[in-house]
C-alpha cells in the first residue's frame, strides 16, 4: 500500500539539521576565513594573537564573568570535560547525574576508570525523563550534562544546587552554551565544544573554569597519572599560560578563525539574548507542531525541560508503537531515509543508542523558516512509512 499524498512545494533553504556538527552560520563562506594565521606557529604572535581573540570574544558573548578563566583545549568538549574530571574529583564524594547517552559516559569514567570511592550516579530512565536533583548532596562534587543532546531533555534551572556547597560542580554544556542561560554562580566548570549551537568547526573544546574551580586545581593533587593534555597546574600553580591562549597541543588556526567568524556574527546579530532567542524560536515550531498532532511527540513531555537545540521526536501513532522495537527503528529509519533522500532534511535520525524517532537540531545558526518548511515533509515522509503498515 503507498500514499497518494503529493509532496510538498516548499522546501528548507537549507536541509541541515544535524545535531553535530551543526549548520554554518547563516551568510557563511569560506571567504569569511581569510583572515586565518595559516602555516604560523600557534606560538607565534600571530598564532596566539587569534587564539586570545577567540577567549576574549567567548567572554564577551558568552557573558562569562571576569573571574572566570576561559582555555582553549583538545579533544573536543569530550576532552575538557574529561580534563575536568581527572584533574579535580577524587578529594570529596561524587555525585553524577545522567540522563542521555553522553551524560552516561561521566557515569563509566567515574566508576569504571577514575573508581572513584562514595560516587552515586543518578541516571534516568526513560529518555525523556530527568534524574532527581534533590539527591544533590552538599558536600559533593557534582557532575551533570545541561542539555541532554541524545534525549531532548534540559535542566529547567540551576536551583538545585546549593549555593554554599562544599563541593565543585562540572557542567558538561555543550549543546547548551548560547543557546540557554548558564548560572555561572552555581557552575565551577562549564565546557562546551565549537561544533554544537554557533555551527563552529569540531575536535576544540572549551573549558571554563570558576575560582571554586581554580582553588580545587591549585590545592588538589591527584594519586593518578595524569597526561600532558590533562595537565593544568604544576606544584600547586596555575598554568596561567593556558587561559591566556597557550595551549597544550597545537590547534588548528584555521578551524580558530572559523570559531572567531561565529563570534562577531553573534555580536552583528545582538549577542547572547538574539542566540538564545534564534533557538527558542525554532524549537517552539516544532513543539507547537508535535502539540496539535496525534502520532507524534517529544521524548521529553515536561514544558520546562524541553530542550530549544536538539528537538528529539518519537512516533506515537498506536500502529507505529504496536511494532516490536526493530520494526519501530525499521519505521523510524524509513522516515530519516525519506527526508534524507529528497534533500529536505539530512542527518535528521535519531541518535544511535536514543529510542528510535526523528532529531532535528534547532540551534542558533538554523533559520526558523527552514523549520516551518521542513514539518509538511515529516508530514509527508510519515504518511508513506504509515501507508506501508496497511
Amino acid at each position: 500500500m503507498t500514499t497518494t499524498a503529493p509532496k510538498p512545494h516548499v522546501r528548507p533553504a537549507d536541509p541541515r539539521f544535524s545535531s553535530g556538527p551543526t549548520k554554518k552560520r547563516p551568510g557563511w563562506s569560506l571567504d569569511q576565513l581569510s583572515g586565518a594565521a595559516l602555516g604560523r606557529s600557534h606560538r607565534s604572535k600571530a598564532g596566539k594573537s587569534k587564539l586570545k581573540e577567540a577567549i576574549d570574544r567567548t567572554r564577551a558573548v558568552l557573558e562569562v564573568p571576569d573571574g572566570h578563566r576561559i582555555a582553549i583545549v583538545p579533544a573536543s568538549d569530550t576532552g575538557a570535560v574529561e580534563m575536568a574530571m581527572w584533574s579535580m574529583l577524587g578529594p570529596r564524594p561524587l555525585d553524577v547525574f545522567a540522563w542521555e547517552s553522553f551524560g552516561e559516559e561521566w557515569v563509566t569514567d567515574a566508576l569504571e576508570q577514575l573508581k572513584l570511592k562514595d560516587a552515586k550516579m543518578h541516571v534516568a530512565r526513560p529518555y525523556g525523563a530527568l534524574p532527581d536533583f534533590s539527591a544533590a548532596r552538599k558536600d559533593a562534587d557534582i557532575v551533570f550534562t545541561q542539555n541532554g543532546t541524545t534525549s531532548g531533555a534540559k535542566i529547567p534551572d540551576f536551583d538545585w544546587i546549593a549555593a554554599d556547597r562544599g563541593g565543585i560542580t562540572i557542567n558538561d554544556a555543550t549543546s547548551a552554551a548560547f543557546a540557554q542561560p548558564i548560572d555561572w554562580a552555581k557552575c565551577d566548570v562549564v565546557t562546551y565544544s565549537w561544533q554544537k549551537v554557533m555551527g563552529g568547526e569540531a575536535a576544540h573544546g572549551m573549558l571554563i573554569l570558576g575560582p571554586r574551580a581554580v582553588e580545587r586545581l591549585t590545592s588538589y593533587t591527584p594519586d593518578r597519572p595524569l597526561p600532558k593534555i590533562f595537565r593544568m597546574a604544576k606544584k600547586g600553580k596555575l598554568d596561567e599560560g593556558l587561559f591566556e591562549g597557550a595551549t597544550i597541543n597545537t590547534p588548528s588556526l584555521l578551524c580558530v578563525e572559523d570559531y572567531i567568524d561565529t563570534l562577531k556574527w553573534g555580536e552583528r546579530i545582538g549577542g547572547l539574548k538574539a542566540l538564545h532567542a534564534r533557538a527558542d524560536a525554532s524549537s517552539r515550531v516544532l513543539y507547537d507542531w508535535a502539540a496539535r498532532t496525534d502520532w507524534i511527540a517529544g521524548l521529553a513531555d515536561d514544558p520546562r525541560t524541553l530542550s530549544n537545540t536538539g528537538v528529539c521526536l518519537q512516533v506515537v501513532d498506536p500502529k507505529v508503537k504496536a511494532l516490536d522495537e526493530e520494526g519501530q527503528a525499521a519505521f523510524a529509519k524509513k522516515m530519516s531515509d525519506l527526508l534524507e533522500k529528497e534533500g529536505v532534511a539530512l542527518d535528521a535520525a535519531s541518535y544511535r543508542s536514543a529510542p528510535p524517532g526523528l532529531r532535528i537540531w534547532c540551534g542558533a545558526t538554523v533559520e526558523t523558516a527552514d523549520v516551518e518548511a521542513l514539518i509538511p515533509w515529516i508530514e509527508w515522509a510519515f504518511g508513506v512509512a504509515r501507508a506501508e503498515l496497511g
